[in-house]
């Protein structure tokens, strides 16, 4: 029995206490109802105001990256070469073989000059390196590494992008199979202490292969305790029986053939494909990895197996032949076929107001990502730095909403980090005002909307009502509110009148903490204080 607290509930907006029994939500309702109906054979959690409320689904994740990035050499506060080298040279004196390292973005440094191939090999003293950019898509690698690959040994460029870091990422990533399994462990542990109680691994050959695939899909069982992972596999099939034979080799279960099945890549790495040039490249506009007819065939496919097709598009011109296979994919198997098996398009940076209106048509689901607004948008930031006033445009949260296209969020970790609260944030202040969403629609996208993406076969997952399944996080709060994205109304409410659960109020800048998270009904983490009262 959870009471003396606030219950995130559309069957009670003022409950204040929650009842959990055999791995489900048995009751919400008043304390003073808690009061009548507890008794001996329950475990008491006294709140103290704390909120519960369903539990955060990241829908777009990569276990294994994750938990290199968290446990290798991180790159996100460096500001310039200099820093970076010194931070690989300090590192470099510790251990031995390939050294990994994550998230330097030259975008946010005062001097965007990358370290010459010469410079990272000294630092590391010889060792191969390997250290990703923060959106993944590209790499600075050492002559050590260059040469393990079967790359062309060069001392003035460090970085690899499309199939040279392919290359070289697979180079760097060739581990055994209880390492990939340590990495992915340390990531849904760090995942379950930020409230997540499910993930969708976006698996794809070019990331982390089968083996990684493999690893993540085991956690299913369920024999620790970790949140559930909805696992996607990136592969390209020219037809039904070619789709069936992927499903098929895999040997393990897939929720389909979508996540990161690249039609382009990143607008960092200046490799999502765009209609017009890139604002600080002229002349260049990105990689298209795949055509019209490659698209369709897939997404026809994926249509008549009735499972989820999809592809990573990031640019507009990337969107144009998604758009277009679309089309063509509906001609051939009929648009009720097409819609009715639930395809879901990733990242979707660049879209205009008619392509949501071709995404509504056909009731493509988007999984988006708002930490990507939150660090690249703005006019210091990346986006305005590659596509100049064409960054007002990326990430149409509220036009998605407006149009019925279904949306849910996730972080693309570790490209972004496993911070829900501030994802959530990062909707309600969109860099683009008229794109703004409210927190409600915000933490729905957060939370059942990812289950509903994933075409999760519990109807009631992602809600706290009787007979959904106990899956909810416990937060340490300051103040609860409704918080709308209308700014000629008040942006702050707790008139009950309107009825709504109360969410946590984050135009403070702190998250909400963590106390405890839950998966049907099993502790998957807790901080010592959240039973200290019944002690």
């Amino acid at each position: 029995m959870y009471r003396n607290g606030s219950v995130y509930s559309a069957a009670d907006p003022f409950a204040s206490a929650m009842l959990v029994d055999c791995g489900v939500v048995a009751w919400v309702g008043s304390e003073q109802a808690a009061t009548s109906i507890t008794d001996s054979s329950m475990e008491v959690i006294d709140l103290q105001g704390a909120l519960v409320a369903p539990g955060f689904v990241d829908s777009h994740v990569h276990l294994s990256e994750t938990g290199i990035a968290l446990e290798s050499l991180q790159l996100d506060a460096v500001r310039s070469a200099t820093e970076l080298l010194d931070a690989v040279s300090m590192a470099a004196r510790k251990g031995s073989g390939t050294l990994l390292g994550h998230g330097w973005d030259e975008s946010a440094w005062a001097e965007s000059s990358l370290p010459t191939s010469d410079e990272l090999h000294r630092a590391a003293g010889g060792r191969p390196v390997y250290l990703s950019r923060v959106d993944v898509h590209s790499a600075l690698i050492s002559p050590a590494l260059r040469s393990a690959a079967g790359l062309a040994v060069d001392g003035e460029h460090a970085v690899v992008r499309r199939a040279a870091h392919e290359q070289a990422r697979t180079t760097a990533r060739k581990l055994p199979e209880e390492a990939i399994a340590g990495f992915q462990r340390t990531a849904l542990q760090h995942a379950a202490a930020n409230g997540y109680v499910a993930v969708a691994e976006m698996g794809a050959p070019h990331i982390g292969g089968v083996a990684d695939l493999r690893v993540a899909a085991s956690w299913a069982a369920g024999v620790l305790p970790l949140p559930e992972v909805l696992p996607y596999w990136g592969a390209l099939a020219r037809d039904k029986e070619h789709a069936a034979s992927i499903l098929s080799d895999l040997g393990v279960d897939v929720r389909g053939l979508a996540g990161d099945l690249n039609i382009d890549g990143s607008l960092g790495s200046r490799t999502a494909a765009l209609r017009a040039d890139y604002a600080d490249a002229p002349g260049e506009r990105g990689s298209l990895y795949l055509g019209v007819d490659e698209v369709a065939a897939h997404l026809v496919a994926c249509s008549l197996l009735g499972i989820q097709g999809g592809f990573h598009i990031i640019g507009d011109a990337g969107l144009d032949v998604a758009l277009s296979a679309l089309s063509l994919a509906a001609t051939e198997v009929g648009e009720n076929r097409l819609r009715a098996a639930g395809h879901r398009f990733e990242h979707v940076e660049m879209a205009d107001a008619a392509a949501v209106a071709q995404l509504a048509h056909y009731a493509v689901t988007v999984s988006a990502q708002p930490g990507f607004d939150a660090a690249w948008a703005g006019p210091e930031g990346m986006y305005y730095q590659r596509l100049g006033e064409r960054h007002s445009g990326t990430n149409p949260f509220a036009s998605f909403y407006a149009a019925g296209v279904p949306i849910a969020f996730g972080s693309d970790s570790p490209v972004t980090a496993l911070r829900p609260w501030s994802s959530v944030r990062a909707c309600i202040e969109h860099r683009t005002p008229n794109e703004q969403i409210s927190a409600r629609a915000a933490f729905l996208g957060h939370t059942r909307a990812g289950w509903r993406a994933a075409r999760y076969s519990d109807p009631m997952a992602g809600q706290l009502v009787p007979g959904a399944p106990a899956s909810f996080a416990v937060w340490e709060v300051e103040e609860l509110m409704v918080q709308v994205s209308d700014g000629r109304v008040q942006s702050w409410s707790t008139d009950p009148r309107a009825r709504t659960p109360l969410l946590p109020a984050l135009d403070t800048g702190a998250d909400p903490i963590c106390l405890q998270t839950v998966r049907d009904g099993v502790e998957l983490f807790a901080q010592p204080q959240l039973r200290a009262a019944a002690e």
